[in-house]
This record gives C-alpha cells, sequence and structure tokens, in this order.
C-alpha cells in the first residue's frame, strides 16, 4: 500500500472516528498552505535576505575570481601561440591550479550555504508550525491540516490566510526560541 493510500486511509479512519463519537458534537477543521506560509511569511523573507548578506562576500570573492580566471584564460589564448614553450607550459600550469582553487572555494560555498539555508528554513518551519498550533487553539480547531496532503477542501476551510495575518503581526526576525541547540566546538 503506497503512503499516500495509508495516509488518505489514515485520516478517513481518523475523520469516521471523531464523526462517530458524538453526533452532536461538531468538529471544526481547517487546512493550510504550507508552502504559501513559507513563501509568504515575512520570517521567511528577512531570514533569506539575511542569509544573503552572511553570504555576499563569498560570493563576490568567488564572482570576482571567476571573471580573474576567465581574463587570464582568454589572454593564454591569445598570447600563447607567441610565448616560448616553457611560459606557456608555466602559465597553464598557473591557470589549471587557480582553476582547482576556485572549484575547491566554490564547492564549499555551495556547502555552507545549503547548510545554513537548511538550518534556517528548519528554524522557520518550527516557527510557523507553533503559530498554526497557538492559532488553532485561540479559535477553537479540534484539526488542521496542510493542504499537501488534502485532495480537496472548501475555500470555506483554508485558514492560510489567517495565520499568515499572525505571522505578519510578528517580528520579521526570528526569535532565539526556534534556534537549534548550538553545535559543540570540540576541534576535529
Amino acid at each position: 500500500m503506497s503512503t499516500v493510500n495509508r495516509s488518505i486511509l489514515g485520516l478517513a479512519f481518523l475523520l469516521g472516528a471523531a464523526f462517530s463519537g458524538t453526533a452532536s458534537a461538531e468538529m471544526k477543521v481547517g487546512v493550510v498552505n504550507m508552502q504559501r506560509l513559507f513563501q509568504e511569511a515575512p520570517q521567511t523573507k528577512t531570514t533569506m535576505a539575511a542569509l544573503k548578506n552572511e553570504f555576499g562576500p563569498r560570493e563576490r570573492e568567488l564572482t570576482a575570481m571567476q571573471a580573474d580566471l576567465k581574463a587570464k584564460d582568454d589572454k593564454l589564448q591569445k598570447e600563447g601561440p607567441l610565448m616560448s614553450e616553457a611560459d606557456r607550459s608555466k602559465t597553464e600550469k598557473t591557470l589549471r591550479d587557480e582553476q582547482r582553487e576556485f572549484s575547491r572555494k566554490a564547492g564549499e560555498y555551495q556547502d555552507d550555504v545549503n547548510t545554513r539555508k537548511n538550518e534556517e528554513l528548519g528554524r522557520i518551519q518550527r516557527f510557523i508550525i507553533e503559530e498554526i498550533q497557538s492559532y488553532a487553539g485561540s479559535q477553537g480547531f479540534d484539526l488542521v491540516l496542510t493542504g499537501e496532503g488534502v485532495a480537496f477542501a472548501k475555500p470555506t476551510y483554508d485558514i492560510t490566510s489567517n495565520v499568515l495575518a499572525v505571522l505578519n503581526s510578528k517580528p520579521a526576525t526570528l526569535p532565539s526560541s526556534t534556534a537549534p541547540a548550538p553545535k559543540s566546538s570540540t576541534p576535529k
């Protein structure tokens, strides 16, 4: 049985159990579009801008390094046939070494960006889930589903805009309480 089918079966069981318990009690259900919350939350925008600022100097360094390598390669292509064999060989070796260094730095940069982005997206996700739970509790919801696992929901059940309004009323920077545990600083 596929994961989707198990999810639908589990949801059907949960809803069936909830509705069969007491016919007089109505269940208040809401649906949120997590992707929309991630895209539109001011906390996401602020965090992504902070990451861009954090990694901007390294990105500019790599861009300058890449332009310098291109200029050196163009110069070698243009002047190489006029150079002595020894000078051309030495210039080619230097260029290869610099290209290897650029590739290494670019790979490290990309790894660092991905790691930090994943850390921050995890913090944002935890913050948004906490806000959904808080909103749902204060508004008396019995069940809130994410739109990704729902095949259909009436627009009246969609509380994404309401949760987004709550997120917009919060500071654009994440509170430090949602930060991941600090990494140990033991030497490797």
